[in-house]
């Protein structure tokens, strides 16, 4: 039995099913679920900032000082903000995915089916472009010795800074508290009854993913809302506020930012089965390369010899009502 990232899907051999809907999945599709596609954009927006700006800033610490030039200080800026803005983009979209799966179920298949996901993220990820490319005719990448590395300059424009704030922070903020508290409300309502007819539809893996996803919002808005209340009372009045901010504080407050990319991953494991296997799985394979690929051929063994779940459609797909 295979899981994806979504424990409320299960395939054995061909056939993926999910407990307790009378629908089934290929597992093409069990695989491409609109909840993993943008999970899987969250991880890359978390791990493209190790790949390029990371190793630069290490670079500037060690050399005390911007030795790569221009150039590679405005590419590792303006990739640390596609990085940090589709982030909190992708945290809204997996917020709007919850909130549709859990309180528009009847309407979720439609809604998210694999073309319109995939829309979906495109949208997301044109978005964040659109939001990062303006640092280039503002001049707002340069380069910072407090933190060794080249960054959004919260001084350069007023204006500018209010808009990043608000459109990058607060708008995302306030769309997700909204998803999640009316996530919560329907919790709430099944566990006192109130709404009882919805109790079969929310099983204990949807909470758990949705606990998951909750816990990283919450951490994103703990470890970025320092750095942004500072940008937006520089902003307001940069002469007498930017003076004044201690060097410690705007430290602080940007590595807990940056720190946050770390945290995704940490939260998928404690809270998630599916990923402490996974990891498990990767790091047992990169100390014994060996056990890698004797589990790959063992599962792929079981998948041949596993028998296809019964009743079977007109068009070959099960339905299964657990």
């Amino acid at each position: 039995m295979i899981y994806s990232l979504h424990s409320d899907i299960y395939c054995n051999g061909s056939l993926c099913v999910r407990p307790g809907l009378n629908t089934s999945l290929s597992p093409s599709h069990a695989v491409q679920t609109a909840g993993n596609i943008f999970v899987v954009s969250l991880s890359v927006a978390d791990l493209v900032v190790a790949l390029y700006p990371y190793p630069l800033v290490l670079t500037a610490i060690f050399h005390n000082d911007w030795t790569m030039g221009d150039l590679h200080c405005q590419a590792s800026g303006f990739i640390m903000g596609l990085s940090v803005i589709g982030s909190i983009f992708n945290i809204t979209a997996i917020a709007i995915n919850r909130y549709c799966y859990i309180c528009h179920s009847l309407h979720y298949d439609r809604l998210y089916s694999l073309r319109n996901t995939c829309c979906y993220l495109g949208l997301t990820w044109l978005l964040t472009a659109l939001a990062t490319v303006p640092n280039f005719f503002v001049g707002s990448l340069q380069y910072d010795p407090r933190v060794y590395s080249c960054t959004f300059a919260q001084t350069v424009s007023s204006y500018y800074t209010i808009s990043v704030v608000v459109i990058h922070f607060l708008i995302p903020l306030s769309v997700v508290s909204y998803c999640y508290m009316r996530i919560w409300v329907l919790v709430i309502q099944v566990k006192r009854r109130v709404k009882p007819e919805l109790r079969t539809k929310l099983k204990p893996s949807d909470m758990r993913n949705f606990l998951t996803m909750f816990v990283v919002f919450v951490l994103f808005a703990v470890c970025w809302a320092p750095l942004n209340l500072i940008g937006l009372a520089v902003a307001i009045n940069p002469e007498r506020v930017a003076p004044n901010i201690p060097e410690w504080l705007f430290v602080t407050s940007y590595f807990m930012a940056y720190f946050n990319s770390c945290l995704n991953a940490v939260i998928y494991g404690l809270l998630n089965q599916n990923f402490r296997k996974e990891y498990k799985t990767i790091l047992l394979g990169l100390c014994i390369p060996r056990l890698l690929l004797m589990e790959t051929s063992k599962c792929g063994t079981e998948g041949l010899k596993s028998k296809p779940l019964p009743a079977f459609t007109n068009n070959n797909v099960a339905e299964i009502n657990v």
